[in-house]
Parts: structure tokens; C-alpha cells; sequence
């Protein structure tokens, strides 16, 4: 299986992706939405719409403090604009309303949003303690699900590698969305943090689907031995297994034999969101292409990483044990 036979160039390349992700989250970082940082949002539609430079000089006039507009387009297919700023009184709010209504045909405020900062801080909490949560059961789960196969590999290894796995398929969507927010100046809000929950969701299942196939293998491909000793006046009984096939051998049939699993659902999700992206609304865009790019990584990391890293972990601990 070429997983295993190249693992050291394709764990190469997960080590460039994963760097590269980083440096960008930390050069660039993540344009904060309203739902975090606090602040008014502002949807206005046109029949026939001004330029953004005419909003953005109607905005700027009234507005102290830092603002954006960007273009979108409404349920409807009309022209709009998104002009985020900050919390704005009611006056202020009514005002902003005439201005840019009246820069086009047919202007009407679709959509008005307040969030005060400590709701946005609240909502900050609350998304980083979801993502602990589901990180954290998954380790539970994966180190229960795998307890017995000890051979050659504990049953946490399989665990700690699922959470690697799942570190380069979140920052790979994240680097996706601060590139986003520098270039085209899209903001992180709650759905972004649904995109990320949801490939962390997906990226478990694809890895999980491929490690589950490995304990099915080591089970079939493995010699029991037990041997009663007597310890403290009590009989126990310890029982070892060795293994028929070399473990890289096992591992490799079974990402050969989930590959096309694997494939097929990666392609039919990503058909799916492409869908979304040009046929949906403006709201869901960014989290068609947040999640577009999260089941790309998770595609990848499954079949080229999450394998490839268990293979070369165990050579590591066989090659130590002997020295």
C-alpha cells in the first residue's frame, strides 16, 4: 500500500501543511466577527445597487471607529452589502438605516444584528469548550474501543494519533479562513466554529473507519499465548499475542481495503458542499468553504497520515526495545 511504502514523504508533507498552517494563523491571525468581538451588522438590499465605494463613504462619515463593507447577495438574488461596526444606539442605528437606503433603488434593510461584548466573549468561551469536549471524548472513545490490542500498540496510541490527526485537519480549515479574512476580509463567527466541530466530527469517523479495519486485522492475523503464574497466593492468567504478518503489512490492507470507502464519501460530501457554495446564500458560503477545505485535510490525514504515523511509531518502540 503506498500509504505505508512512502509514509515518510507523506508525513513529510503533513509536517509542511501543518507548519505552513501555523505560520499563517500566526502572521495573519482571524478577523473576528460580531458574534465574538461584539458590535452591529447591517444587511442592506438594492434593486439596483451603488458602488461599495459610495457605501463606504456614506459609512465613514457617520462611523468613528473601525468598520468594513463587503459585497454579498440576498435569498432574493438581489445585490446587498454586509457593513459591519461598532454597537450602534438606536439613533445611530436609524440614521445608518437612511443614509444607505436611500444610495440605490429599491435600498431595504434585510437584517440587523447587535451583540454586546460580553455575549461575544461568552460565545468565545462557550466554542472553545465545545471543541474540548469533543476532542476529549474522542480520545475516550478510541482508547475503549481499541482496549485488548496491545500488539503492538497500545490502544491510547491509537487515541493520541487521532487527536494529531484532528490538530492538522483544524488548522488546515483555519489557515483556509485567515488567508479569507486578510484577502477578501471574511470575519470568524459561530459558523465558523460549527464548520470546525463538524470536520472534527468527520475527520474521527474517516480515521476511525481505517483504524477499526486495523484491530479487525490484528485480531485475524495474530497467535494467542497464555501463561499462568502465581502471584501474592493468587493463580493469574497473562495472555500475549505475536503477530502472523508484519504490522505495516496489516496496517497497509487495511487503508487498501477502506480506501475506496474513504474516497467515495470524501468526493459525494465535497460535490455537496460545492453545491452549497455556489447555490446557497450568502450566510453559508464561508461555512461550505471552511468545511470544504476541513474534509480535504481529512481525506488526506486518514489515508496518509493517521496510518502511515502508527506504522512508524510502532517501528520506533520496536527498534527501542531492542537496544
Amino acid at each position: 500500500m503506498f500509504a505505508i511504502t512512502y509514509r515518510k514523504i507523506l508525513l513529510i508533507i503533513a509536517a509542511v501543511i501543518a507548519v505552513s498552517s501555523v505560520f499563517i494563523i500566526s502572521t495573519l491571525g482571524l478577523k473576528e466577527g460580531i458574534d465574538f468581538s461584539g458590535g452591529s451588522l447591517t444587511e442592506v438590499a438594492y434593486v439596483n445597487a451603488p458602488s461599495k465605494e459610495e457605501v463606504d463613504k456614506v459609512v465613514t462619515e457617520q462611523m468613528t471607529g473601525n468598520f468594513s463593507v463587503r459585497e454579498s447577495v440576498d435569498e432574493a438574488g438581489r445585490n446587498a452589502y454586509l457593513i459591519r461596526t461598532r454597537d450602534l444606539t438606536e439613533s445611530e442605528r436609524v440614521t445608518l438605516e437612511e443614509n444607505v437606503t436611500k444610495l440605490g433603488e429599491g435600498g431595504e434593510v434585510i437584517r440587523f444584528t447587535s451583540i454586546g461584548p460580553v455575549i461575544g466573549q461568552e460565545l468565545k468561551d462557550k466554542a472553545g469548550w465545545a471543541i474540548f469536549g469533543v476532542v476529549s471524548i474522542i480520545v475516550l472513545y478510541v482508547a475503549f474501543a481499541f482496549a485488548g490490542i496491545g500488539t503492538p500498540v497500545s490502544s491510547w496510541t491509537y487515541g493520541g494519533i487521532t487527536i494529531l490527526v484532528l490538530i492538522h485537519d483544524v488548522l488546515v480549515p483555519t489557515a483556509t479562513m485567515s488567508l479569507l479574512g486578510y484577502f477578501l476580509g471574511l470575519e470568524v463567527d459561530v459558523l465558523f466554529v460549527m464548520a470546525l466541530l463538524a470536520v472534527l466530527g468527520y475527520s474521527v469517523n474517516d480515521t476511525i473507519v481505517v483504524f477499526d479495519r486495523v484491530r479487525e486485522n490484528l485480531k485475524q492475523n495474530r497467535t494467542e499465548h497464555r501463561k499462568k503464574h502465581t502471584e501474592a497466593g493468587m493463580v493469574r492468567e497473562e495472555v500475549t499475542y505475536t503477530l502472523t504478518k508484519p504490522y505495516e503489512e496489516i496496517v497497509g490492507s487495511a487503508v487498501q481495503e477502506t480506501l475506496a470507502r474513504s474516497i467515495n464519501t470524501s468526493v459525494t460530501t465535497m460535490v455537496t458542499l460545492l453545491a452549497l457554495y455556489f447555490l446557497g446564500g450568502a450566510v453559508t458560503q464561508t461555512f461550505a468553504l471552511v468545511l470544504f477545505a476541513g474534509v480535504l485535510a481529512g481525506t488526506y490525514s486518514s489515508i496518509c497520515i493517521a496510518s502511515p504515523l502508527v506504522v512508524t511509531y510502532a517501528k520506533w518502540k520496536a527498534t527501542k526495545m531492542k537496544v
